[in-house]
């Protein structure tokens, strides 16, 4: 059963935060709007939504793709997290400024996959203006959510409803 935005209550509940980090939960849903364009609503008030495409041929790349996203938030969450270590050192590393390059890769089956992310995060100060601490070097990819999830594997389920509501897959 589905609620009128066609969000499962199961979905909703799980959404729901205790506060802890560790026990955050959110809920993004997606809308066909045309072809392989969908339009994704997040659960952040005054967040714009935002439009997905798949490239040409299957669609038009009137927005990112999702292997752009998952590449723009590794590249985001490891820039974010560099930024967080230095400025509690209370240093200013200047504008921060990620740029990544993804590559495509068949895997064993044929299948086109993300092979692979290459982030290269620039300071607009120099290491000398900055004196931050090594330690920011050595452990803020450790703390950056994203990019160790995507390193270690996200565990993702699966389950397809049809139009009534019932499962017609689980995985």
């Amino acid at each position: 059963m589905t609620t009128e935005t066609g969000t499962a209550p199961a979905a909703r509940n799980e959404a729901a935060s205790t506060g802890a980090a560790e026990d955050q939960a959110f809920a993004i849903e997606l809308e066909q709007e045309r072809d392989y364009e969908f339009r994704v609503r997040f659960d952040w008030e005054g967040v714009p939504d935002l439009k997905l495409d798949e490239p040409a041929p299957l669609g038009r790349a009137s927005g990112p793709n999702a292997a752009r996203l998952i590449a723009a938030a590794v590249a985001n969450c490891l820039a974010a997290s560099l930024l967080f270590c230095v400025r509690k050192f209370k240093q200013d590393p200047g504008g921060v400024r990620a740029r990544v390059i993804g590559r495509m890769a068949r895997n064993e089956r044929g299948r086109i996959r993300i092979g692979g992310l290459d982030v290269e995060i620039r300071l607009g100060k120099t290491a000398e203006e900055i004196k931050f601490s090594e330690r920011c070097l050595q452990q803020f990819e450790d703390f950056c959510i994203v990019t160790e999830s995507v390193r270690n594997g996200i565990a993702v389920g699966v389950r397809v409803l049809d139009g009534d509501g019932r499962t017609v897959f689980e995985g």
